[in-house]
């Protein structure tokens, strides 16, 4: 459980990427036992996409988010793919992503479930305090590998997709203020998946312990910023489901209007699930230079991550 400020570094800017197969509540209710408003009412998704390989769409996705920064991909130092559904179990799919984009640099992967991403970018800012130059740090996820397509309870949940930042080394004090990782080791069997196997989940405990993890998260982190929750433009959760974040907000006294919600459309992507709603967010306007953001998300493990930042990129 560590709390912590970095300087030095700023997020440039976003790439994502999703398959073009689209399945909708429709389609699984002609799979298993269920109907789009049931879906819906527990969940708020709509539809999702599917398809790919983790490393295909990590790639498209940081390919996008390099183009935007405008840099040399010769600059870039290291490659963080945070990833539960990494195309092989060795070598990191990381290595795969880093030939696809072209980079020489150094590349591994990051398991910490749902939170992978805000993990990811507060380990590039470390990075980049201890001498790199530019961290490209990707969420990817292929979680229809993983699922069990005759379990309600699952299957309406997970989809497939990705998002990429740039982090670049400043001149100045840097864009996070502040930042919180964690986990709870005694709840793995509420959300786990093993080899060769489909994801087993605990739906009542998951809710409960999600909404406090993510309140713990986003307290600490605010206060490692010295700020509050009202100080905060918008929210970036974790994509899990609508219930868990319109709880966690009611806890936080954040209006759930202040949050960037893509789940509708996208399901579950895990750890691409906060630059996916980064990026609708920026894409809608919603976000300016100088806005605060709080990052915030839980998931299998069970880790918690909160990152609040200011938005300085492009």
């Amino acid at each position: 459980m560590t709390s912590h400020s970095v300087t030095g570094a700023r997020m440039l800017a976003l790439g994502t990427a999703l398959p073009d197969k689209v399945l909708t509540n429709h389609d699984l209710a002609k799979m298993v036992d269920t109907t789009h408003e049931w879906i819906l009412e527990r969940t708020g998704i709509h539809e999702r996409r599917i398809g790919g390989t983790t490393a295909g769409l990590a790639a498209e996705a940081g390919r996008v988010a390099i183009e935007r920064s405008g840099i040399d991909p010769a600059t870039i130092d290291l490659l963080i793919l945070a990833t539960t559904s990494p195309d092989r179990r060795v070598p990191a799919t990381a290595s795969t992503v880093q030939e696809l984009l072209g980079l020489s640099c150094g590349a591994m992967d990051l398991n910490a479930a749902c939170s992978g991403f805000v993990y990811g970018l507060i380990a590039a800012h470390g990075f980049i305090n201890l001498g790199h130059h530019r961290v490209l740090v990707i969420g990817a996820e292929t979680l229809s590998r993983m699922t069990d397509w005759t379990d309600r309870g699952t299957c309406i949940l997970f989809a497939d997709g990705a998002g990429a930042a740039v982090i670049e080394r400043t001149e100045g004090p840097g864009d996070l203020h502040g930042w919180h990782v964690d986990s709870n080791g005694a709840l793995e069997e509420s959300l786990y998946c093993d080899f060769d196997a489909t994801i087993e989940m605990s739906g009542q405990s998951i809710f409960k312990n999600a909404v406090l993890a993510m309140e713990h998260a986003a307290r600490q982190s605010l206060e490692m910023a010295e700020m509050s929750a009202a100080d905060i433009d918008i929210v970036i959760p974790h994509q899990a489901n609508v219930r868990i974040v319109e709880a966690s907000c009611k806890r936080l006294g954040i209006p759930y209007e202040k949050t960037s919600m893509v789940i509708h459309r996208t399901g579950n992507t895990s750890s691409a699930s906060i630059p996916l709603a980064l990026e609708d967010a920026l894409s809608a306007g919603r976000v300016k230079k100088g806005d605060r953001l709080l990052l915030v998300g839980f998931g299998a493990g069970m880790t918690s991550a909160a990152a609040v930042l200011t938005w300085d990129g492009k």
